[in-house]
């Protein structure tokens, strides 16, 4: 990795030496296959359905690959198998009865998806969640970028072939910070928690107290988790100049979160649009140099770092007070007429909410821009020329849940 990086934010990472082969990093490239008339694939070219049943897709997937044979000369991304027409849903129920829908977006991410749809219909109402409720949503928004990488990793590695002991072992921490949220909202992973204004409930007595002990005891499992994986040679085989992604193309692609920055562009919400309070925390946003997996890999671990930096700090900080705002209504809540778009950076990327408000009790309209169903798009571009087995790899590292991207 290179060692210095232009910063245009305050507080960022330059990129740092990660564990290296010693050979050169290599490049995708494209080899287009022929053509017949009908728009099939001709000559000795092999035509592979990957899924939707096939596990290496996290979820109802499916790849159309054109393989020579084993290198990829062609490949196509299916999915519509799990639409479940949230946004129409959502133009025929009220405000506040979408927010359920929210949570079974990413459904490793109910409290972030939550967030993201009561910014949007707080910028729409002008309403303004009190302090506590900012500090809570914070705490609860890093804890759940802590669940969601830690299972990325886990997940990466049984694609490579670590089956069970990985993934176990990043289940196991997520199951301490899935008991907090059970406590504090009375379920493990649809939340449902987030209100606009504010939270639908304080914080149970005790609750900070199991959240600090979680969070202090989590560098020491970041740490154990690193020492086995980060120089094995077997995942650094699997990842260094693998599904390399080029810093314009993301940007073209409209990609965003840790598949951005891995490819080293300086890009996070946090810092950009400094929604909540995250202005009074100091961390930092990593970033990578080459755009390959390994590069995805290392930020994530990273990322998980600050997030623990900024739980501390807010752990520590939190004042007391209510959790609404008092203007904020629960029944007959009408917002006025606009449209407004509100986004945050969802451990995936940029997860945004776009509404239109008629004056009336339910949205005009209700759009969703989830980042699984973005980043996916450039699939294609970062399996050109790798072996099939890469596109495992490389599908695994992008970080999808199907419920985001069919939603």
């Amino acid at each position: 990795m290179s060692n210095t990086v232009a910063t245009p934010l305050e507080g960022v990472f330059a990129p740092l030496q990660f564990p290296e082969t010693g050979a050169p990093r290599e490049l995708n490239y494209s080899v287009a296959p022929k053509m017949s008339a009908d728009g099939s694939v001709a000559g000795d070219f092999l035509e592979v359905a990957m899924g939707p049943q096939h596990p290496s897709t996290h979820g109802v997937f499916r790849m159309d690959v054109v393989l020579d044979g084993e290198r990829v000369v062609k490949l196509k991304p299916v999915f519509g198998y799990l639409h479940r027409n949230h946004e129409k849903i959502a133009e025929n129920a009220s405000y506040l009865g979408s927010m359920p829908y929210t949570d079974r977006l990413d459904y490793f991410c109910s409290m972030t998806n939550n967030w993201a749809y009561a910014l949007s219909v707080e910028k729409l109402a002008g309403l303004q969640p009190p302090e506590r409720a900012e500090y809570i949503r914070i705490i609860t928004a890093e804890l759940t970028r802590l669940v969601n990488h830690v299972c990325l990793v886990g997940f990466l590695l049984q694609d490579m072939g670590a089956l069970g002991t990985p993934l176990m072992y990043a289940f196991r921490e997520r199951e301490k910070i899935l008991d907090l949220f059970e406590t504090l909202s009375g379920s493990r992973m649809m939340c449902n928690y987030m209100r606009f204004g504010g939270c639908r409930v304080d914080l149970p007595a005790g609750w900070l107290e199991n959240a600090t002990q979680v969070v202090e005891n989590f560098p020491r499992f970041l740490d154990d988790f690193e020492n086995l994986l980060s120089a094995n040679e077997i995942l650094i085989a699997r990842t260094q100049g693998v599904g390399a992604l080029s810093a314009a193309l993301a940007i073209n692609a409209g990609v965003t979160g840790p598949l951005l920055r891995a490819c080293g562009v300086n890009y996070d919400l946090r810092k950009v649009d400094k929604y909540g309070i995250y202005e009074r925390f100091d961390f930092r946003v990593p970033l990578g140099h080459h755009g390959d997996v390994y590069d995805r890999y290392m930020v994530r671990v990273l990322e998980m770092r600050e997030s623990l930096k900024i739980l501390r700090q807010a752990l520590r900080d939190i004042p007391s007070g209510p959790i609404m705002d008092p203007k904020a209504k629960i029944r007959g809540f009408r917002p006025k007429v606009g449209e407004v778009y509100g986004r945050i950076e969802g451990p995936k990327g940029e997860l945004g909410f776009y509404l239109i408000s008629d004056g009336g009790p339910n949205p005009y309209r209700y759009r969703v821009r989830p980042p699984s169903l973005i980043n996916l798009t450039i699939l294609e571009d970062m399996c050109l020329g790798r072996n099939v087995s890469d596109v495992v790899v490389i599908l695994g590292s992008i970080d999808i849940v199907l419920g985001e991207v069919d939603r």
